[in-house]
């Protein structure tokens, strides 16, 4: 056989060379696209794990808000226990909101005014001329103007009431304000030529908290001197106030016992246009002065 022949099939056909690289080409793009479908049947494999690890990560969150919530649920009551025992702590021995239910101390304070009341102060220091206190006057004082409480028609009428004479929001029918004039052992009377009370022989020059066209007392009372562990205590309203000037036919000589005293009403809170703090007046700071 010729090479001719050799180089050709017997159906004429040269054949291919075994050294030529197209069936190795062939295997190698068939390679190269199984490569490429295991590469997308790997993405399309972590694509279809996602939406679980959402669902599961959506199940957490919302058991985790569950807990929250339940928890915030179960501590509630805590909560309120004890802010409930905080007020009461605050109300009863740290400071008081009180409501002021009459005119005897206008101008400085308005009927529904609120003040806060130092409870502890006293307990620190003594008590001081020109002060305004809040204190009871059971026993010692008959006030015609005190504002009596009517009696709740119901339990719920009660309760509503107790809770805004807590915050001040409503007279307790109790508790009496007005200022400290004389300490014990001070000798208090009036009136001098210019109408005057006089402290331990010392004239006040009131003008800049009494009421608006008052004068020092309409009545005349004294020289007394104030018992020991007592207060004689007047209204910045004079002529209608029922302080001691009118109580001194009651126990005390119309003084006020210093136990009795509940504290210093020192700010004003509300209204707004009332609110601020109520110190002692520079009238007082010159009696201090000149009785040494």
């Amino acid at each position: 056989m010729s090479k001719d022949e050799r180089d050709f099939g017997a159906d004429g056909a040269q054949d291919e060379d075994p050294a030529r690289s197209g069936p190795e080409e062939h295997s190698s793009t068939t390679g190269s696209r199984e490569h490429e479908l295991s590469g997308a049947s790997g993405v399309s494999e972590a694509g279809g794990q996602e939406p679980e690890e959402k669902a599961d990560d959506q199940m957490s969150k919302s058991q985790s808000s569950e807990k929250k919530q339940g928890s915030f649920w179960k501590e509630l009551p805590v909560l309120v226990v004890i802010a409930l025992v905080l007020a009461f702590v605050i109300r009863t021995w740290l400071v008081q909101a009180f409501y002021i239910p009459s005119s005897s101390m206008e101008n400085t304070l308005l009927i529904g005014d609120r003040v806060l009341v130092n409870k502890v102060v006293y307990q620190l220091r003594d008590i001081e001329r020109g002060e305004v206190v809040v204190f009871d006057g059971d026993g010692s004082w008959d006030d015609p103007n005190m504002v009596s409480v009517p009696e709740p028609a119901n339990p719920v009428s009660g309760a509503f009431t107790w809770v805004q004479q807590q915050l001040g929001a409503a007279p307790t029918g109790k508790e009496y304000i007005k200022r400290v004039i004389g300490l014990p052992g001070d000798t208090v009377e009036c009136c001098d030529e210019q109408n005057r009370v006089l402290v331990n022989g010392v004239p006040l020059e009131e003008e800049a908290y009494l009421y608006p066209g008052s004068v020092a007392s309409h009545t005349e009372f004294g020289p007394i001197e104030v018992p020991e562990g007592h207060l004689w205590l007047m209204g910045d309203h004079r002529s209608i106030s029922a302080d001691s000037r009118m109580n001194q036919n009651n126990p005390g000589g119309g003084a006020v016992p210093v136990d009795h005293v509940v504290g210093r009403a020192f700010v004003i809170i509300w209204p707004l246009s009332q609110v601020g703090s109520l110190g002692a007046p520079d009238a007082f700071e010159e009696l201090d002065t000149e009785s040494g």
